[in-house]
């Protein structure tokens, strides 16, 4: 591979990582980065450390739409180990008990899933990364320190059991965005009258993206090895990112009139508000938000290249 550019390459696509465990989000996306040597880069919502999976990262103009994707729905496969509690929720945690584990039985937890599915309150827990004056909740939670936490409004659009053993059980929940399923897991393991905590999340979806799209660590830094047209290849474009937007096609005129920050008028009306923003090649030039009445306003808009 020839030098590289200190400020990185002007790329743009969204790759879809299999986050491997024990590392955080933003260690990968730095990592990723530095693999496509691009100039920016960023993720569309983290996962713990001990997660794993869907993880999209965007290079280049896709980070503008890198928080549309973070507000979209994702699915996750996780794993409950009964019996013991832990501060974090999961089991990177500290134990702060541990219990006895009632019998329980498939059905048990069946009957109980939809207690727990549907729109619903969910307190975020204190190992997060919301912030209070600043300061992200997991810092002060390690430092001993609890804050109260506003509930949040959450979807539980669909759960099942996919596998239970004498003392856990695993689940695949499709959940909205905000959704914390360390917190789900706590509550349905008190339910079954013991307390458990996350031993395995795994992210399957995410804003539309599946793991059968997603590449690992591995597989990344041996494309590298190809040079960077390889890299470049299983780059995903960003107008595939929100597939269930409509499509608006501008004229040029209107392209300029977009770029300039300015809205302009078309015939046709969807019942979304949020459209993709294209020219008359098809090209994609950004998404914009419609009126009723046709008004197209420009929200994340590319630069001409």
């Amino acid at each position: 591979m020839g030098r590289r550019n200190k400020k990185g390459r002007n790329i743009t696509g969204i790759v879809i990582i299999d986050k491997p465990t024990g590392r955080t989000s933003n260690h990968v996306l730095q990592q990723v980065k530095r693999l496509f040597d691009a100039k920016k880069a960023g993720h569309t919502g983290a996962l713990d450390p001990l997660a794993t999976g869907v993880l999209p990262i965007c290079l280049g103009d896709a980070t503008k739409v890198s928080s549309y994707l973070l507000d979209a729905d994702k699915r996750y496969h996780v794993t409950c180990q009964l019996g013991t509690v832990t501060d974090s929720g999961d089991s990177d945690g500290k134990i702060l008990s541990t219990s006895d584990i009632p019998p329980f039985t498939e059905q048990d937890i069946v009957n109980l899933l939809p207690e727990f599915s549907g729109e619903q309150d969910q307190v975020p827990p204190m190992f997060s990364a919301l912030k209070y004056q600043g300061q992200p909740l997991y810092k002060l939670a390690r430092q001993g320190i609890e804050i109260e936490r506003k509930a949040r409004r959450i979807t539980i659009y669909d759960m099942s059991l996919l596998s239970i053993t004498s003392d856990s059980f695993t689940l695949d929940v499709q959940c909205s965005k905000g959704t914390y399923i360390r917190t789900l897991v706590e509550d349905i393991s008190h339910k079954l009258g013991s307390g458990g905590h996350v031993s395995m999340l795994r992210r399957v979806a995410a804003a539309g993206y599946q793991l059968a799209q997603s590449v690992t660590i591995e597989e990344l830094e041996q494309r590298v090895e190809q040079g960077l047209e390889a890299m470049d290849q299983i780059l995903l474009p960003t107008e595939n990112a929100l597939p269930d937007w409509p499509s608006i096609y501008a004229t040029d005129e209107m392209v300029d009139a977009l770029r300039q920050g300015q809205t302009i008028k078309v015939n046709q009306t969807f019942e979304s508000e949020k459209v993709r923003l294209f020219d008359t090649n098809k090209q994609f030039i950004g998404l914009g938000e419609m009126t009723e009445q046709g008004i197209v306003a420009p929200k994340r808009v590319f630069v001409a290249v």
